[in-house]
Parts: structure tokens; sequence; C-alpha cells
């Protein structure tokens, strides 16, 4: 309808493909590019400077906790036999990989080094007969469980949670550079909307 203000459709953004080109001189940045550009930078250094210790920060607080952990570990679990109370299934091929890989829970029964006789639950390869010991693991009173951390397994935990700050830092530095932008996007349509009610009047033909 004649006379009718137009929306406001805000104008094309500088062009995306150049690098750097909220660095450079050009009519169609503003003020908004560069200070993106700034906080941009600002961001990276920050996240480059921030990572590296953020990481030797969590690398040595896991591995103080994975070594004392380690250390209570070996202390209070050891090894020792176990006899089959029953016998294990035998459900995998003689001699095959998955017969290699394959566990089965069952009844054991062990003595423990206070001379008691307990009877837990541990796995086993498929095929073992009734009265066949195995090795394991188990509590000072006596109760099934998994071995001790072992050096490699500390060291790859310790590095575990140094990188996972690592790159907690740097998502963290990526999501407020995304909101800094989006929030300066905002701004610049608003500007935008601001301005063209101001033009648009200019536009019109009256009826």
């Amino acid at each position: 309808m004649a006379g009718e203000m137009p929306p406001a459709q805000p104008p094309p953004g500088p062009p995306p493909r150049p690098l750097l080109w909220r660095w450079r001189h050009n009519p169609l940045r503003r003020r908004t590019d560069t200070l993106h550009a700034w906080l941009g930078l600002g961001a990276l250094i920050a996240v480059l400077a921030v990572a590296p210790v953020a990481a030797v920060l969590a690398g040595d607080a896991a591995r103080r906790h994975y070594e004392e952990t380690a250390r209570h570990q070996n202390q209070t679990r050891y090894e020792t036999e176990a006899t089959l109370v029953h016998d294990a299934p035998r459900h995998p091929e003689p001699g095959s990989d998955e017969e290699r890989k394959t566990r089965y829970p069952v009844e054991v029964r062990v003595v423990t080094r206070e001379g008691r006789t307990r009877t837990i639950r541990t796995e086993v390869r498929p095929g073992l007969t009734a009265g066949n010991t195995v090795r394991v693991w188990v509590t000072a009173d006596g109760e099934a469980t998994d071995r001790p951390l072992t050096d490699e397994e500390v060291r790859s935990r310790t590095m575990g949670w140094a990188l996972l700050a690592a790159i907690g830092v740097a998502l963290t530095g990526a999501a407020a550079h995304a909101l800094t932008g989006l929030t300066l996007r905002r701004r610049n349509l608003a500007d935008w909307d601001t301005a063209w009610a101001e033009t648009a009047p200019r536009w019109t033909t009256p009826t």
C-alpha cells in the first residue's frame, strides 16, 4: 500500500571471505565489527594463556588423587587363589577369539588372610570346571574387587583430566566469543531499525 513504511532490511555485512576483513578499512565496516575482532583476539590470547595453566593444575590434582587411590588400594587389596565351586559355562567355541575374551561370573571359594573361608562371585574363562583355581583380587574382608590402579592407569587418567581442563577453557572462550558476537549482531539490527525508521518515510510516496 502506498505510503506504508516498508519493513527494515539489514544491509549486507562485509564480505565474509577474507579472514581478517574486520581489520580492513572499508565503507561497510561498523564499529561493532572492529570491537568483535578485538574481543576475538582477546579471547584467543586468554585461551592460549589460561588453557596450559588449567591443564597443569587439573593434571596435578588428578595425579595426587589417583596416586593416593592406588596407594590405598594396594594397602587394602591383595591377590589370592580361589577355587571354583561350580563349572563355568562353555558357550563360546573352544579356541576361538570369543572364548579368549568372554568371561562368566561364577562362585568361587577363597580363604582370607585371617583364615576365614568365603564364597564370592568373580568372572572366569569359559569351560573351567569345579575345583580349578584362579587368581582373584579381594579386599581385606574377602570381598571380590578389581586390581589396584597401575602406574600407567594413573598417568592415563591424569592426562585425561588435564586434556579435559584445556578443552573446557577453549570451549568457554569459544562460547563467550559467540555470545559476544550474538549480542553485537542484535545491537546492529536494533541500530539499523532505528536508522530505517528515520529514513524510510522519505522513501515512501503519499497517497
